[in-house]
């Protein structure tokens, strides 16, 4: 892809890459990724806002090859695949400084090995002057490193967001175009990678609406020319109040666990409670972190495995621990052959979550009447504390 122009003598810059299919060796990337930085030549100064990813290094110097000055480099985020070309760049363009937080200078230091005479560090709220153009730094704490960063373009009302925003999509579209596709992208971007921040973002928020902001250039995915359309999607999703959904990840070994989730998905949905269920034999957990976000309870399903949960479920609820969910309930159902310890050990894994840890539901062997009858208690329990939270509207 060659350099696009959003404003005059301001563009697009980065690489498409269409066929990564996991971050970090744990996101899925079902739609591929992109790895967006910009240009802005002010009349005085021209600044490179972020890189990309080492893998695509050389599509990044091909299009900077006509440009004969770069005076600063602005890493907003210290993760290799905004700042992991950076040493490239100031081979290149060897009088060149970065520009940072100090915390992101420290990491530069130690990720990247960038020497720390070429690092400038600017405080929250300082502007840089390109000439006719003036950058301005916010920083945006946990969002999701602590060193990020985000720059206002004031002549514009343009925001370089970085990870702030983003979706890992790949698309020849610069601009939003498809709002329900980006808005299942970066919903999952949200869930995968922001949500454990969710009360910092929300403060971040803040910060970011004080400014009139016309453009949001986020570091994946295409540019905002509508920016309510995400930012507004943002205060949903960072907000206090769940929905009236029910996340079921499950395992079943021999049948028996299999039986109590589909019962008490039928008795759930009879009272109008929508219900997510997730085989995590075969599941997404891109999707499984998707349906988190606006949940109000989760139920683990899991056979027992010497004595404890099954392997699966025990990764499965140590991520929705770390993602840290706005759940507000919790239970697990599930089954044993001779004896368990599943359910103080998974809820041991609930460390994070402030969710009130509902009753569970454990048979021996195969469910019987009573173990139904106890799932039927289960589901009028979670209709019950939905409708006491206003969430059945």
């Amino acid at each position: 892809m060659r350099k696009r122009e959003i404003k005059e003598n301001i563009y697009w810059m980065g690489a498409i890459d269409w066929d990564r299919r996991l971050f970090d060796s744990l996101i899925p990337l079902p739609d591929g990724t992109s790895y967006n930085a910009y240009l802005v030549q002010g009349s005085k100064k021209t600044a490179l806002l972020d890189t990309v990813d080492p893998s695509m290094t050389d599509v990044l110097m091909s299009q900077l090859k006509n440009i004969s000055k770069i005076d600063y480099i602005i890493s907003h985020h210290a993760e290799q695949d905004h700042s992991g070309s950076i040493p490239s760049v100031l081979e290149k363009y060897k009088s060149a400084k970065v520009v940072t937080t100090p915390k992101g200078k420290e990491m530069l230091v130690d990720l990247l090995c960038i020497p720390e005479k070429k690092v400038l560090t600017v405080d929250d709220g300082e502007s840089l002057s390109l000439g006719d153009k003036t950058l301005q730094f916010i920083y945006t704490p946990w969002v999701h490193w602590p060193e990020t960063m985000v720059s206002y373009l004031k002549e514009y009302n343009l925001l370089f967001s970085c990870d702030f925003f983003g979706s890992h999509l790949a698309t020849t579209d610069l601009y939003v175009t498809d709002e329900g596709r980006v808005y299942e992208a970066a919903k999952r971007y949200y869930a995968e990678i922001m949500m454990p921040f969710r009360k910092i973002i929300q403060k971040n928020l803040e910060k970011i609406e004080k400014n009139k902001v016309d453009i949001i250039a986020p570091s994946h995915g295409p540019v905002y020319n509508k920016p309510e359309f995400i930012v507004d999607a943002y205060l949903d999703w960072t907000s206090e109040d769940p929905k009236n959904i029910v996340v079921l990840p499950y395992i079943s070994m021999h049948g028996s666990t299999k039986r109590m989730v589909d019962y008490l998905l039928s008795a759930l949905a009879e009272k109008g409670i929508t219900v997510y269920q997730f085989d995590l034999t075969v599941a997404d957990i891109g999707k499984l972190a998707v349906t988190l976000v606006d949940a109000a309870t989760l139920i683990i399903g899991t056979p027992t495995v010497h004595v404890g949960p099954h392997p699966n479920v025990f990764c499965a609820t140590h991520l929705v621990n770390a993602l840290r969910p706005k759940l507000k309930f919790a239970s697990i159902v599930g089954s044993y052959g001779w004896g368990s310890r599943a359910v103080e050990q998974i809820t041991n894994l609930f460390s994070n979550l402030k969710a009130e840890i509902l009753e569970p539901v454990i048979c021996k062997g195969l469910p019987g009447e009573a173990d139904f009858k106890a799932l039927d208690n289960l589901a009028a329990t979670i209709w019950e504390k939905h409708k006491e939270h206003n969430l059945t509207k």
